[in-house]
């Protein structure tokens, strides 16, 4: 093990790596680096009684580091129990100790340190029998190349692929697609190491374990469904081992392997008020001012006026139909058995050729289809999206082939005759597809909506990927 002891001559904490063989006249029997000194009795590593303080939210995946480090060194680190992202960060007091104002952020009496990755080795560092980095100048060699790896590989492509998803940054299909073919081939790198290694290095847990894990986190709890990691059985083994080793529970909690990939959400537009926020007290001042010299108004006189009704959706205003959307969509989902005889009869037994419309849809860019989930996952972000069409639509989409590329094609249902304006104007994957309206007095393109409602398959002489519905 690597031990931490004083020099007498200059008086730095020296970090020892012993070697294989024993001193000689032209080996030094060691290997120094300096590094801070520090107090290492174990509960008493600081010059003062104050502990570490990290400023970060309880859920920052990056503060996680640090935390679970501290538990296998015995050390105290307090996460501040108040602190507010977009708030607590912007303060004097936080630009202080970090000048561009990102988390987390350790407070130490001896200065303040950012960068969560130098914050999880000064914690590492801070008890001298600790094995988070190992126990010989090569064991340390390795850690630092797996937390390199697990930073640039691993975490920028989870991020890449996270960011826009929660609408953080606009979602745009091929770099996904890239960060994801990035990721899988890191994972694969890993897997391949982890067929014969327990841990990244030696036979216990170091820092590049710790790292590592806390940067697969987020891809295991939002977006790396089971289908997804099975292709790496290793480190599903690896990841989950070290999610239930008691100092990573502790900080970790319970955790549950993502069901399905999170939704695409829209980009956040940022916060305009404190733009205005000048500008809005100067005319609060001018405003009291006027209304001094303004005389009272008789009552019932000058007051704001009532709240407008908001304007009804035109689809409203369409004259009635005989088709009530939800008794189809109950008939669709209630029918387990003789789905012609009964769901698709019940439906053109209900349509209203007046009321309604049928529209197909083709996806515009089949061939950047690749990727099966990939694709399956551009289709569930566009119905999401439609959900706002949700009381004036039904549709069905399909995904077909059994390899790539993969085919997209889909079936709506939209009251009134044409697309709802609407619906163009604010989901922007209607532009992705090309439309056009069923032609009813077509049998041909009548029975493809009946197998396309009915998920037959094959399907114009393709296997069915996946088919999904938007009820």
């Amino acid at each position: 093990m690597f031990v931490l002891g004083n020099s007498a001559s200059n008086n730095k904490t020296l970090l020892h790596f012993p070697t294989s063989s024993p001193p000689t006249a032209s080996r030094a029997s060691a290997t120094t680096l300096p590094l801070p000194v520090l107090n290492l009795e174990r509960g008493a590593f600081l010059p003062s009684a104050m502990a570490l303080v990290l400023h970060a939210g309880k859920t920052n995946k990056n503060s996680l580091k640090a935390l679970i480090a501290a538990e296998y060194n015995g050390v105290e680190v307090k996460l501040v129990s108040d602190f507010e992202m977009g708030v607590s960060n912007k303060t004097p007091e936080f630009i202080k100790m970090n000048p561009i104002g990102k988390v987390p952020v350790l407070e130490t009496p001896d200065g303040a340190i950012f960068e969560s990755n130098a914050i999880a080795r000064y914690v590492a560092r801070l008890k001298a029998d600790s094995p988070l980095y190992g126990s010989s100048l090569i064991d340390y060699g390795h850690i630092e190349q797996w937390i390199d790896f697990a930073t640039l590989e691993i975490d920028s492509n989870i991020v890449t692929w996270f960011r826009p998803r929660i609408g953080r940054a606009p979602y745009l299909p091929p770099v996904e697609e890239a960060a994801i073919a990035s990721l899988k081939r890191a994972l694969g790198a890993l897997n391949t190491h982890l067929a014969s290694n327990t841990y990244l290095v030696g036979h216990s847990v170091t820092l590049a374990d710790i790292i590592m894990s806390c940067n697969l986190l987020l891809g295991f709890t939002k977006l790396m469904t089971k289908s997804f990691t099975s292709e790496f059985p290793h480190v599903e083994r690896y990841y989950w081992t070290l999610a239930n080793q008691p100092n990573f529970k502790k900080i970790l909690g319970e955790e549950k392997q993502a069901e399905s990939v999170l939704p695409v959400q829209s980009v956040k537009k940022p916060d305009e008020s404190s733009k205005q926020k000048h500008t809005d007290e100067s005319k609060k001042e001018a405003k009291k001012e006027a209304e001094k010299e303004k005389p009272k108004a008789v009552a019932g006189e000058g007051e704001d006026e009532a709240p407008k009704p908001k304007p009804k959706n035109p689809l409203d205003l369409l004259p009635p139909s005989k088709m009530i959307l939800d008794e189809w969509k109950r008939l669709y989902s209630n029918t387990k058995t003789n789905f012609r005889e009964v769901a698709i009869k019940g439906f053109w037994d209900m349509y209203d050729p007046e009321g309604y419309s049928l529209w197909f849809c083709d996806y515009k860019y089949n061939d950047e289809n690749t990727v099966s989930f990939v694709t399956l996952n551009k289709v569930g972000g566009f119905l999401q999206r439609m959900d706002l069409a949700r009381k004036y639509a039904f549709g069905k989409m399909l995904v077909i082939g059994s390899e790539p590329p993969f085919k997209v094609k889909g079936l709506w249902l939209f009251r009134g005759q044409e697309i709802p304006k609407f619906v163009l104007d604010e989901c922007y994957d209607m532009e992705l597809y090309e439309w056009r309206k069923v032609d009813l007095s077509d049998e041909a393109q009548k029975e493809r909506v009946n197998q396309m409602i009915e998920d037959q398959e094959p399907f114009e002489g393709e296997a069915l990927l996946d088919a999904k519905c938007f009820k």
